[in-house]
């Protein structure tokens, strides 16, 4: 039986058209899956959209729309950014969703309600908007939210509330013990030193607040708040809270594929998915997550985006520009994967000049041109025994979560490659010594293979390209011996920038 891969993104707030810090975090995720599919693990891959919430109410009075009309907006342009990036995602939740997603919901409402963890309080606070979510005076920073600028709203009214104390010790232990796997090291001390301060938390708004949302079972007057029914997506895309007779088939998918392997969020919402979600599933019952991977914010041109600075990249924009390929190589390379990273145009052309026009796409020309010219197209590969390619940290970077280095341990063997036919010559060996060229050609289309299976889970298409040039319809991480590489160049891969 092959291992099972399940991975999610955060699911988009649909208060707004998806960003670049969300295409970014597709973009690592697509990866993730598509490396274990590479390495024959069996992938569900899911992401989806956060439909619920006074943010979105708000959002869509001001554009003049109902909250179903602009979730409905933001969830296509979420598929069709998805598309347009070549993400491979076996599936999309949207939290509005009765049918798949508001029954797991109240399902996994009424398991904490049967574990004692659900109680009703009156309660004042402040209140952030933008967070969905209390906070306390001392997260402020001059009297703000430090995330998104804004002043909390002083809020007093009866809430349902979750006995997060309850089962904090808990989480801090599995968290401790590595059961639960906090990437990178930074964000696991991060969420260890909020939860010794952690409070219970409160789990719904009265619905005159706020109508736009699932209702408490059994207690209409409340709205469940975002955090208790967003974070359920992870489960009911599985089918978790389906009917009886969906449950119980055997192999179901939640059965199949629950835990989750890894949840991949952005740094502002550490504290949901890795303190309160965990304790939520130790209420229910139900296995924690193996891992979450944590991913900064992409700043442009040292600033933090802004719509009021007038400095937010839209990714539609850059994919219409430059395309897919140039996009996600990019994001993946130029942004450490744990890390705040910087986007800007410049460094993207630079970028693209370099290491695709001039590393990649010269290489593949140059040694298919010579092949074409010189061996009438085709190559018999043999194992040249007096060369050796090494490539070390490609799978250990991907599995430690650093995509960014696993992409420059590409980038040597491709830098290799051009060094290689440098400094040998073909050109000159094929007058001059027509066995030493075939060792040369063997050489470096061997590489080339090489180069187009490990970009495969970060370059699909570029490696699908690759593979049609050089007649490879392997993409194997070996090479049989006698096998013909039928060779035959088409236009350059990345034409350079004017």
């Amino acid at each position: 039986m092959t291992n099972k891969f399940y991975i999610t993104t955060a699911i988009l707030y649909t208060n707004g058209p998806p960003h670049i810090g969300f295409a970014l975090e597709l973009l690592q995720a697509d990866v993730l899956a598509r490396y274990n599919r590479l390495i024959g693990n069996d992938v569900w891959f899911l992401t989806g959209t956060d439909e619920h919430g006074t943010t979105v109410v708000r959002a869509a009075e001001k554009n003049k729309k109902t909250p179903q009309q602009l979730a409905d907006q933001v969830a296509g342009q979420v598929i069709d950014l998805a598309k347009k990036l070549n993400i491979s995602n076996d599936d999309l939740i949207r939290t509005s969703d009765k049918a798949r997603h508001w029954p797991a919901v109240v399902k996994f409402w009424n398991k904490l309600v049967e574990s004692g963890d659900l109680y009703k309080k009156k309660y004042s606070g402040l209140y952030c908007v933008g967070h969905e979510s209390f906070m306390k005076k001392s997260d402020l920073v001059n009297g703000v939210c430090p995330l998104h600028k804004t002043e909390p709203e002083k809020v007093e009214e009866e809430n349902w509330f979750f006995k997060l104390t309850k089962y904090k010790k808990d989480v801090k232990r599995k968290i401790e013990a590595g059961e639960l796997k906090i990437v990178p090291e930074s964000r696991l001390q991060e969420i260890l030193n909020l939860i010794d301060d952690a409070e219970d938390v409160s789990f719904s708004r009265p619905s005159s607040s706020l109508k736009w949302g699932i209702p408490v079972p059994d207690d209409p007057d409340q709205t469940m708040y975002v955090w208790a029914d967003a974070l359920t997506n992870y489960i009911s895309a599985l089918g978790y809270g389906q009917d009886d007779a969906k449950s119980k088939i055997k192999n179901s998918k939640f059965d199949r594929f629950w835990p989750a392997d890894i949840h991949l969020i952005g740094k502002d919402i550490l504290r949901f998915h890795a303190l309160y979600w965990p304790a939520m599933l130790l209420s229910a019952g139900l296995p924690l997550p193996k891992a979450i991977n944590v991913h900064g914010f992409i700043t442009v041109e040292g600033e933090k985006m802004s719509k009021t600075i007038g400095n937010v990249i839209d990714p539609f924009v850059v994919i219409e520009k430059y395309g897919s390929e140039t996009t996600r190589y990019f994001l993946l390379r130029e942004i450490p994967s744990t890390e705040d990273g910087d986007f800007s145009y410049k460094k993207l052309e630079e970028r693209y000049n370099g290491d695709l026009a001039n590393g990649l796409g010269n290489l593949v020309q140059r040694v298919a041109t010579l092949v074409e010219n010189n061996l009438g197209g085709e190559l018999i590969y043999r194992r040249i025994t007096n060369y050796e390619l090494r490539i070390m940290n490609y799978e250990k970077a991907i599995q430690e979560f650093r995509l960014h280095d696993a992409l420059g341990e590409v980038w040597k063997v491709i830098v290799e490659a051009n060094k290689y036919v440098d400094g040998r010559k073909p050109w000159v060996e094929a007058q001059e010594s027509p066995e030493r060229f075939l060792e040369t050609m063997t050489v470096l289309v061997g590489l080339i293979h090489h180069i187009a299976w490990l970009l495969q889970p970060f370059l699909p298409e570029t490696a699908q390209k690759i593979a049609e040039v050089f007649g490879d319809d392997l993409l194997s991480k070996g090479i049989p011996e006698n096998y013909k590489f039928i060779i035959k160049k088409g236009a350059g891969l990345f034409p350079r920038l004017k």
